[in-house]
């Protein structure tokens, strides 16, 4: 199969809040099209796009899923993205390769806050946006205060382009204000009709709307509009796309995805408004070899030079690299560089996917998406070049993760079979993050919510055959002293024949924040001989990994051996360890110490409405609220505050901000943990 000229291909990502309804809509555009011959459901788990086990039980989009059909001969390559802000990296990614978004509203819930969150996505990577009303024959079913909703939100361009006859269980077809012909839709079958007489007046009003924001994009179109002239179709549809690809004019069309209601007509509309990826202006990278910008055309001619936005651990094929090719031809059984890793990849067979089944195809040309098995050094955010032109495209940024869980297996020796199976899906999730805690050798897996890393520890179980316990981390709270203090070590055993003696004089000393450890030798006189001083300072080092507080290690302190004695025959190094280890014990214990906890360094991004509840809050966990500064639309609270009192933040903020509500937070430092609060923490570590 050759490649597919760029002036056919349609690259739509359907984007939305969770629940919309955008599995529903993707299996729709399948058949309706008859890429598949039977409609799936959610609830069978049947659709094309939600085919893992996790989405089948939990009902819901956990990853982005690619699929492709064609309508009025034009190649659709669609990504169903989830809408969870839970499995967001995907949606961020598929984003990045697409010309344009089907944003699906549910017309009972109207605008939410992933819709607000993903415009703003779509509109910093430039994607055109076709706006799709679903689940018209809901109850609660409400188009006009939807679309009210989107004109406060994203602006006057969003403008209907069709209007629905009836709702809720009348709903039974809508009024096309392109054609100004009506549709009505009985078992999945489309009638076609005049406009019903009580709807004429409405469908006049909004048809002048929508004219009146297409014809604003071409000057010919606006004359003649302005004149009362007749526009032809094709006039009134290159105005319609010239808005769409400017980003001024935002089409609204209506439906029920589940009835099959409509889906047609957003076909017609995903042709006609959205631009190819030959309308795509060149997209600027950087050459690999000098760093300077380069433009890449989506042009045949051009040397190849693609992007993997995703990447999917298969148990029998591997993993697969999804990817979009923006200039040149990507051809089966070729080789290719990837720039990002230095590495030489072979391109066995080139597959289009449809949900988790796959064909082959000979090559992908520019603006095409598709997939290689089995390449093998290639992430997500990888390119792919041709040797004559090495490029690299701007790096995916993903939210930092803010749920973390200790991991442990609930079997012994299935440590392999977790740390295997957690490399394996942070290939396919960027937003997962895995790290053995140094001081606590806790395995500590990060997530974007409870949820997102429940579902990681479910595939470890299908996947991988582990189970494990997933539990708060440990704070990683430390210890240190405020005052100086002496005190001598002592080790003397004798057990017959030669025994052990060692004994040295330690003075502890407190050292700013921060500052560490330091070892200081004092003594003179040779009473504890030269080769026995690294035994002294080992033995140290060693007792300062366990406080005797709560376990902790010790930080900042100065210790000096400064006196001691030994004995000709009886003293080792390891009879000065001991010794020294004693000393240190004896000595911190009159040094006044204190516990240590680690002070965050938060960001929470909310709505001006939220800010009050939010500072309260922050109040309460012992947080320092340091200022205040605007963010868009959004504000933004700087705070310090205790690790200890931010491990379950994410779902108290999602709580109080109605799910609006994001933060960031990194170590800032250490410091004493309160005194009233002190007793309690040891106890608890202990």
């Amino acid at each position: 199969m050759p490649a597919v000229d760029p002036a056919k291909i349609r690259n739509v990502a359907v984007i939305g809040h969770r629940g919309t309804g955008k599995t529903c809509l993707t299996e729709a555009i399948l058949f309706t099209s008859g890429a598949v011959n039977r409609q799936g459901t959610i609830e069978q788990g049947t659709t094309v796009a939600d085919y893992d086990e996790d989405e089948k039980k939990r009902q819901l989009s956990i990853s982005a899923s690619v699929c492709h059909t064609t309508w009025r001969n034009r190649n659709i390559n669609i990504i169903d993205t989830p809408g969870d802000p839970s499995f967001h990296a995907d949606t961020i990614a598929s984003l990045r390769v697409v010309e344009g978004a089907l944003v699906v509203v549910g017309a009972p819930m109207g605008l939410e806050v992933q819709h607000e969150r993903l415009w703003k996505q779509c509109e910093e990577n430039g994607v055109s946006r076709v706006i799709y009303v679903n689940m018209m024959d809901r109850e609660r079913a409400d188009f006009y205060a939807a679309l009210e909703q989107m004109q406060e939100a994203f602006g006057q361009g969003a403008v209907a382009a069709q209007l629905p006859i009836g709702k809720e269980e009348d709903f039974r077809g809508m009024v096309d204000l392109l054609t100004m012909k009506a549709f009505l839709y009985d078992g999945g079958k489309e009638t076609e009709g005049p406009v019903p007489d009580d709807m004429a007046a409405q469908v006049d009003e909004y048809r002048e709307k929508l004219m009146d924001a297409v014809a604003e994009n071409d000057d010919a179109v606006m004359e003649k509009y302005l004149e009362g002239q007749e526009l032809s179709d094709e006039e009134l549809y290159h105005a319609l796309k010239a808005g769409v690809v400017a980003g001024t004019v935002f089409p609204v069309g209506v439906g029920c995805a589940t009835r099959n209601t409509g889906i047609d007509h957003m076909l017609d509309l995903i042709v006609d408004a959205i631009p190819s990826p030959a309308r795509r202006p060149a997209v600027t990278a950087l050459d690999a070899g000098g760093g300077e910008e380069v433009k890449v055309q989506c042009d045949s001619g051009e040397p190849v030079a693609a992007f993997v936005f995703k990447t999917m651990a298969d148990q029998f094929s591997g993993r697969i690299n999804v990817m979009r090719v923006f200039s040149g031809e990507l051809k089966s059984d070729s080789n290719v560089v990837n720039p990002v890793n230095r590495a030489r990849e072979r391109i066995g067979q080139l597959l289009r996917l449809q949900g988790k089944d796959n064909s082959p195809v000979d090559a992908l040309g520019p603006g095409d998406i598709g997939a290689i098995a089995k390449l093998k050094g290639t992430r997500t955010g990888d390119s792919l070049c041709a040797d004559s032109r090495q490029v690299t495209f701007s790096p995916l940024v993903f939210p930092n993760p803010v749920m973390s869980f200790a991991v442990e297996p609930k079997s012994k020796g299935d440590d392999e079979k977790i740390g295997t199976g957690l490399k394996r899906l942070q290939e396919e999730d960027p937003t997962l993050v895995v790290q053995r805690d140094p001081q606590t050798n806790e395995l500590v897996v990060s997530g974007l919510s409870q949820m997102h890393v429940e579902v990681v520890m479910d595939r470890i179980k299908r996947r991988f055959g582990a189970e494990v316990n997933l539990k708060p981390p440990r704070v990683p709270y430390l210890e240190t002293i405020r005052k100086k203090a002496e005190a001598q070590g002592k080790y003397k055993k004798q057990t017959g024949g030669r025994g052990q003696y060692g004994d040295a004089w330690l003075r502890v000393e407190p050292r700013s924040r921060g500052e560490g450890f330091e070892f200081v030798d004092q003594v003179v006189g040779g009473v504890i001989p030269r080769g026995f001083i690294p035994a002294v300072e080992k033995g140290v080092v060693e007792a300062m990994k366990e406080g005797e507080l709560s376990g902790h290690p010790i930080v900042d302190m100065r210790v000096t051996v400064y006196d001691g004695s030994h004995h000709p025959v009886d003293s080792s190094e390891m009879a000065f360890k001991i010794a020294a280890s004693m000393g240190l014990k004896k000595a911190i214990e009159n040094a006044d110490p204190v516990l240590l906890e680690p002070i965050m360094s938060v960001h929470v991004t909310i709505p001006e409405e939220n800010v009050g509840d939010i500072i309260g809050d922050m109040n309460s966990r012992r947080g320092k609220v340091l200022g205040m500064e605007p963010k868009g639309k959004m504000n933004q609270v700087n705070v310090e505050a205790p690790l200890a009192e931010m491990l379950s933040y994410a779902p108290d903020l999602r709580s109080m901000t109605g799910g609006r509500g994001d933060y960031t937070m990194e170590f800032l430092r250490y410091e004493e943990v309160p005194a009233h609060l002190s007793q309690k923490v040891i106890e608890q570590e202990r």
